[in-house]
C-alpha cells in the first residue's frame, strides 16, 4: 500500500480531493516505477486540487507535476534500480497520475537523472517553477539580453517562478526589478537579489499601446493586462519571456511594441520541452542558482497538508516554493 492525494469527480460527491491508501494495482502503465521522496505544490497543482481550473483531464487522478525519488523497477534502457531521478511536467498530474504519492509509475523518457549538485528536496525546491525560470533566463540570453543592456522586470516575483528567476538573474549580474502585489515581501525579494520592488498595480489594469521604455527584458508569469503593459514599456529590441497566466490567458495588447520597437515576445513551454532542453536547464541551475537561497524560497509540508495548502496557494497566501515530503 502507498499513500496518495486522489482527485475524483462523481455525480454523488462532485469534485473532491482526499488523501487515500492505494495499492500497486492502482499504478498506471509505464516502464519505470519510482519510490517518490518529494513532490511540490505548483500553481497548476493548486488549480487541480481545488478544482478552480480545468487542469485534470481524467478521473480519478493523482496530482503533482513534479517528483524526485529513486527507481524501484525499470525496463527502460536509461534507468536502473537505485537511480536518483526527477520529473517535471509531461502532463503528469493532469492526464497521468503524478507526484503527490509515495509511488509513481511513468514513462522513462519523461525522467532526467537527479543532478549531483542537488539533494532530492533541493531539486523539488526548484521544481517545475525553477526549471521554467531557468528556461526564461536562457531565452533572454539567446536573444542577446546581457546585464549591460538594462533592467530586467520579473512579474509575480514572490511566486515560485518569480522567486527563482529573481535569484538566478541577480547571481548572473542583471539588475532585477521585482513586481509584486504583496509589499510585505519586499525584503524577501531584495534578499533574493532584487534591486527594486514595484507594485503590480501599475501593470494590472488596461494601459496604452506604448508606454515609456524601461525594460531590457522581462520574465512574465502573469499574462493578461500585465503582459500587455510589460511589452508596451519594454525598450527598443528588448525581450519579454512569457510563462504564466495567473491574471488570465487573454493578451489585450496591440502590435505596436513589436513593429515600432522591435520587441520580441518569447513563449516558454516547460511541460513538453525536449529532453535536451531539460538537461541544459538543470545543468545551468546547478551553476547559476545560489543553493543557499533555496531555504529562503522554500517551505516544506507533509502529504497530509497538501490539500489545505493548495487552498492557501490559490488565495495568494503562499510565497516562493512548497516542497511536499510525501512520506510524512
Amino acid at each position: 500500500m502507498y499513500k496518495a492525494i486522489v482527485i475524483n469527480k462523481t455525480e454523488a460527491e462532485g469534485y473532491t480531493a482526499h488523501q487515500m491508501d492505494l495499492d500497486d494495482g492502482d499504478l498506471p502503465e509505464g516502464d519505470v516505477t519510482v519510490k517518490v521522496a518529494y513532490s511540490t505544490l505548483n500553481y497548476k497543482d493548486g488549480l487541480a486540487i481545488t478544482g478552480k481550473g480545468p487542469v485534470v483531464r481524467k478521473f480519478p487522478m493523482v496530482p503533482g507535476i513534479d517528483l524526485a525519488g529513486t527507481v524501484m523497477s525499470s525496463t527502460h534502457a536509461d534507468f536502473k534500480v537505485g537511480d536518483a531521478v526527477l520529473l517535471n511536467g509531461w502532463g503528469v498530474g493532469e492526464g497521468h497520475p503524478g507526484g503527490l504519492a509515495q509511488k509513481a509509475r511513468l514513462k522513462g523518457d519523461w525522467l532526467v537523472p537527479l543532478p549531483v549538485a542537488f539533494k532530492p528536496e533541493q531539486a523539488m525546491a526548484i521544481g517545475t517553477a525553477g526549471y521554467t525560470a531557468m528556461l526564461c533566463v536562457m531565452a533572454l540570453e539567446r536573444q542577446g539580453v546581457t546585464p549591460d543592456k538594462g533592467e530586467i522586470l520579473v512579474t509575480g516575483a514572490a511566486g515560485g517562478v518569480g522567486s527563482v528567476a529573481v535569484a538566478i538573474l541577480a547571481k548572473l549580474g542583471y539588475t532585477v526589478v521585482a513586481s509584486t502585489g504583496r509589499p510585505s515581501e519586499g525584503e524577501y525579494l531584495k534578499t533574493l537579489g532584487a534591486a527594486e520592488i514595484v507594485d503590480r498595480a501599475q501593470f494590472s489594469e488596461p494601459g496604452r499601446p506604448l508606454g515609456k521604455e524601461r525594460w531590457a527584458g522581462a520574465v512574465d508569469t502573469v499574462g493578461s493586462h500585465t503582459l500587455a503593459n510589460v511589452c508596451a514599456t519594454t525598450k527598443y529590441r528588448g525581450v519579454v519571456t512569457c510563462c504564466g497566466l495567473a491574471q488570465g490567458m487573454d493578451f489585450p495588447a496591440t502590435v505596436a511594441p513589436f513593429i515600432l520597437r522591435g520587441v520580441t515576445l518569447v513563449g516558454i513551454d516547460s511541460v513538453m520541452a525536449p529532453k535536451a532542453d531539460r538537461l541544459a536547464a538543470w545543468s545551468r541551475l546547478a551553476t547559476d542558482l545560489d543553493v543557499s537561497k533555496l531555504e529562503l524560497i522554500t517551505h516544506q509540508i507533509g502529504l497530509s497538508e497538501a490539500i489545505d495548502t493548495a487552498d492557501e496557494l490559490m488565495a495568494g497566501k503562499i510565497r516562493g516554493r512548497v516542497v511536499v515530503d510525501v512520506n510524512r
